[in-house]
């Protein structure tokens, strides 16, 4: 129970066909830019990373990509600011991605598993960068960027100045593949529900959820779900007495927004359910709906699962009962 069990179904085979991964480490090169030859190098990373390179001066500096004599001058405050910690952050992230072999690693096994569910994925390129703490997970046009700076360790210092204590959990290194898979995954089996009641939108994350916890199916679901281990053992041991709450508010056919977010959005706790139950707990119980659909449905692939629109179905052929 403490860690997802998933009693022994299995989706994979052990002879994938292999979906290499590697990193292109964009963060080595830009960080690698000298402030007395800063025009050139800029040209070299024009040539080298020519798309990667202009979506990053204009998403991450927000300068125009073809205003190159603004980069030089704004370029150099980003690589060696000292007054947001870039400076310091920028080489903390060297220091950690120095090596990326067991993220390549854990990114290709992920990944020769959603081409087996799905033939037709186009895999992206995936690359390596600093985002002056601006955003973890960057998606391009068949492409997908991790900004290392996100992910230096929930003790680093610098990040007590940007995010809240709730978001530290996941600002791990070995966090990056599960947020990965998962974007990726929400961002490739969108929502098709005409329905916005809050049991239709846990039913679809917490399937991407369930998903992702079988295609990571060695980590246990605390992990997947990034949360520490206390807060899903919480969860676990209070199942009923939440399923019982929600059911008695009737909130699972709401719609107002404010619902919906205090289920599903991340935050130091779910204030509909108690100050003691962690953000997204609409998710997990999502989650669990859906592991409890497939025990009960030994037929139904990933791929039905995943394809099902209808919540109401999932919900009453999931016998879940906590």
């Amino acid at each position: 129970m403490l860690t997802a069990c998933h009693k022994g179904r299995t989706y994979f085979p052990k002879d994938l066909e292999p979906q290499r991964i590697e990193l292109v480490r964009f963060d080595n090169a830009l960080l690698n830019v000298h402030e007395a030859t800063i025009a050139q190098d800029i040209r070299v990373l024009y040539e080298e990373y020519p798309v990667f390179m202009p979506l990053w001066v204009e998403d991450i500096l927000g300068i125009p990509s073809e205003d190159t004599l603004y980069l030089e001058q704004q370029l150099p405050a980003f690589l060696n600011d000292t007054l947001y910690g870039f400076k310091a952050t920028n080489q903390r992230e060297q220091e950690l991605f120095a090596d990326v072999q067991d993220l390549e690693k854990s990114l290709s096994l992920a990944f020769s598993r959603i081409a087996y569910l799905y033939p037709e994925t186009e895999i992206p390129a995936m690359y390596l960068f600093v985002s002056g703490f601006q955003t973890p997970i960057y998606f391009g046009d068949d492409l997908i960027g991790v900004g290392g700076d996100m992910y230096l360790g929930s003790d680093y210092e610098y990040y007590n100045r940007v995010v809240y204590d709730y978001q530290k959990q996941t600002m791990r290194k070995e966090c990056i593949p599960v947020d990965v898979v998962s974007a990726f995954l929400f961002r490739t089996l969108p929502y098709t529900s005409a329905k916005s009641r809050l049991l239709d939108q846990m039913l679809y994350r917490g399937k991407v959820m369930y998903l992702t916890s079988r295609i990571f199916d060695t980590l246990p679901g605390y992990e997947v779900m990034g949360w520490t281990k206390e807060q899903w053992e919480w969860c676990v041991r209070n199942e009923q007495a939440i399923w019982h709450l929600v059911m008695d508010k009737r909130d699972l056919f709401k719609t107002e927004s404010l619902i919906l977010t205090g289920y599903l959005n991340d935050g130091p706790f779910t204030s509909e359910v108690s100050q003691d139950a962690p953000g997204r707990l609409g998710i997990w119980l999502g989650w669990r709906i859906a592991e409890s659909y497939m025990e009960h449905n030994k037929e139904v692939t990933l791929q039905e699962l995943m394809a099902e629109g209808d919540a109401q179905k999932i919900l009453e052929e999931s016998y879940y009962k906590p």
